[in-house]
């Protein structure tokens, strides 16, 4: 029965994307964006707006991934992992436990109280849980959030539903340029069909509503409810169930765009975690300032999560005015503003800032 490894699925990563934003790594979320700073909090490591090449790596990434996924598997995707066919799943399968009766009532009740868990999630991923749960109802851009988020998830399962998917999702119906004739469908066996018991099991439990005895639907969302409404008559008289899973998984598109997704993810991780430690960047600004005196602007971003002292110097024969000992939080960034005076004929001026294991040396135009 498919039914119990889709459900374990459904939990597992359920567990996975709300409890997530409790995970933390050097003291910050394991996955969140941080929307005052710009910058991604990644497993231990931060990746700044500014860093637009890794955004161009990960979109590369994430498109070849949907690639793999949708040519080999099919719609997997939409009937087992889609947060959308979870929720209204769980919705469901509580409602059985309240017995016949309520369990209409309770499966229109429940989607509501679910909407409110998604839309406190939504927020964790911008704001950490502990500081979400102190702000709530107290901070009007939290609250308004939340409520904005609840109301618009709720109105989407009450009113579209399973209907979503088959109407609106850009996903659904991309998915139709991608299939191949060895693409994982669920496919009726026409060849049996006089054997077919014509109960209609079949199509009374699909979520989508379609008859599968048609012929394949672009509505069909993979789920294998058909599969296991069919085994259930079958399996009495020990024949295979008509509906079924069809199609080709290991086979040469496995490999080559499996070995594609994985080398991108794979750069991905080398161009992130092979940063260094501290970015340092100057530039001169153009002021009008005394003959000998150039004002210089340097921004300097901690990728770390260890706090760093560094010190702002300059081997050339120059005098700095201003703050020479900066301090830089683990994932933070300071920027600031520098008068260098020489002490004799200059055209291009080295700023230097070194703390420990740190020392970057950067070259700017003097005059």
């Amino acid at each position: 029965m498919w039914k119990k490894y889709r459900t374990a699925l459904e939990l597992l990563q359920a567990i996975i994307v709300t409890g997530l934003p409790f995970v933390t790594v050097n003291g910050e979320s394991a996955l969140r964006f941080d929307i005052p700073t710009l910058k991604l909090h990644l497993f231990g490591s931060v990746i700044w707006m500014r860093e637009f090449y890794l955004v161009l790596a990960a979109a590369l990434f994430f498109l070849l991934l949907i690639s793999f996924v949708t040519i080999i598997l099919g719609r997997v995707w939409c009937g087992w992992l889609c947060p959308q066919t979870v929720l209204l799943d769980f919705g469901e399968g509580l409602a059985t436990l309240f017995g016949k009766k309520l369990a209409r009532k309770v499966e229109k009740l429940l989607p509501i109280l679910l909407s409110a868990l998604v839309s406190l999630t939504m927020i964790w991923y911008f704001i950490p849980p502990a500081e979400t749960f102190r702000a709530l109802f107290v901070s009007p851009t939290i609250t308004t959030f939340f409520l904005v988020l609840w109301a618009v998830v709720s109105l989407e399962l009450a009113f579209l539903g399973r209907k979503f998917c088959m109407s609106i999702c850009p996903y659904a119906m991309l998915q139709n340029l991608f299939f191949d004739k060895d693409t994982l469908i669920i496919e009726y066996d026409v060849s049996r069909e006089r054997d077919c018991m014509k109960c209609d099991a079949c199509v009374k439990v699909c979520p989508v509503g379609i008859d599968i005895k048609q012929g394949l639907s672009t509505a069909c969302i993979a789920c294998a409810e058909c599969i296991d409404a069919c085994v259930e008559k079958t399996a009495r008289k020990h024949i295979p169930p008509f509906p079924n899973y069809k199609g080709k998984i290991l086979r040469p598109k496995t490999f080559w765009l499996g070995g594609a997704a994985a080398v991108a993810a794979s750069t991905l991780l080398v161009l992130i975690w092979s940063r260094p430690a501290v970015d340092f960047l100057v530039t001169r600004d153009n002021a009008t300032l005394p003959s000998g005196l150039n004002r210089y602007s340097y921004s300097i971003h901690n990728n770390s999560g260890e706090e760093r002292m560094l010190e702002l110097s300059s081997p050339d024969m120059v005098t700095l005015l201003g703050e020479h000992t900066l301090r830089l939080k683990p994932f933070s960034a300071i920027h600031g503003r520098i008068l260098v005076k020489a002490n004799g004929k200059l055209e291009h001026l080295h700023l230097t800032i070194s703390g420990r294991s740190i020392s970057i040396n950067r070259e700017a135009g003097f005059l």
